[in-house]
């Protein structure tokens, strides 16, 4: 994080936290990259497959929405992971032409793979940092979460 100004107001407060979640945000990219939770040019498919397994089969669209991100780039990373056998297209009881997106047992196993390397670098991060201010940055990133979703839904492109 940056130096904290002096008579920082809390609205330059919030933009600070928002600017260095930004930047954390590129660097956690790059080690997503390293330890497989990134496709080559920057897809989330981690991401995707944590999506699947805590919610079930979905949709692109639904997928898309639920991030915010442009149908196409989930897409993308869906077609990826189609084709390392990961996840699979089936039929949609809903909608004829939008396929489900499902994890196969494949995709099962990558996804608790690169979580076990995420939590050992948290493990080896976090004792570095003080337990109460984790849980304290936590709430407040999911506050900062929750009223940027807010305002996205009351503001649709």
């Amino acid at each position: 994080m940056s130096a904290r100004p002096e008579a920082e107001t809390d609205e330059e407060l919030l933009l600070r936290i928002v600017i260095d979640i930004a930047a954390v945000f590129f660097k956690v990219r790059a080690i997503g990259r390293q330890i497989g939770a990134m496709t080559s040019w920057g897809g989330g498919s981690w991401g995707l497959l944590r999506s699947l397994i805590l919610e079930g089969p979905q949709t692109v669209p639904q997928l898309a929405a639920s991030r915010p991100v442009a149908r196409q780039r989930i897409q993308l990373i869906a077609n990826e992971l189609a084709a390392e056998g990961l996840v699979a297209f089936v039929a949609n009881p809903a909608h004829k032409r939008s396929r489900l997106l499902t994890i196969t047992p494949a995709g099962e196993r990558r996804y608790a793979e690169v979580r076990g390397r995420l939590l050992a670098l948290c493990r080896e991060f976090a004792r570095d940092l003080d337990p109460d201010g984790l849980r304290a940055t936590a709430a407040t990133v999911e506050g900062i979460d929750t009223l940027f979703g807010a305002w996205l839904d009351a503001h649709p492109d």
